[in-house]
């Protein structure tokens, strides 16, 4: 295996998304191991506060250093919490979907590790602003692709997956 991905999903959502499985299905044809840790139980109340719950809960999944490197990737709720894993544990990129820049009622805005950065963002996004993306990418000076599609890119799954690959492959 050349690494470990990271697949995290969003609020309303679970570890067998679309999404998800899409990006773990590239990461077994590019040879890279995928953990998808399940938040739901955390999620339940819907409390912002459990955010915290739900980055160490990432933070337990993530292998041992000598495993190889570790890849963060996320959609939503799932890419806010990969940035703050990936300040906290060293990691090789990000691949982050419908990133929201912050989190009512959560007490810290986005942040994330100065590594390899890939988003995708809808610019029809109902509930994350595309313009806090495109600053975020501006600012990290990050790729980042838009397209025309709400928060669930649901019309974008292959082209999130192809992008994906294509960010798994610029890794080496």
């Amino acid at each position: 295996m050349r690494g470990t991905v990271i697949l995290s999903h969003g609020l309303d959502s679970g570890p067998h998304a679309t999404k998800v499985s899409a990006l773990a299905e590239i990461c077994a044809a590019q040879g890279w191991a995928s953990l998808r840790p399940d938040y739901r139980a955390i999620d339940a109340p819907r409390d912002p506060l459990a955010i915290d719950a739900r980055i160490a809960h990432l933070l337990a999944q993530v292998p041992q250093s000598d495993t190889g490197p570790v890849v963060f990737a996320g959609s939503s709720l799932g890419a806010f919490i990969s940035g703050f894993a990936s300040i906290r544990r060293a990691c090789r990129g990000l691949f982050l979907m419908a990133l929201p820049a912050s989190i009512p009622g959560y007490p810290h805005g986005f942040v994330a590790a100065d590594v390899p950065t890939v988003l995708v963002h809808g610019w029809d996004d109902e509930l994350c602003p595309v313009e806090a993306a495109i600053g975020f990418a501006r600012d990290r000076r990050a790729q980042l692709h838009l397209v025309r599609d709400d928060h669930r890119l649901g019309a974008h799954v292959a082209y999130c997956a192809e992008r994906f690959r294509d960010f798994l492959a610029g890794l080496d």
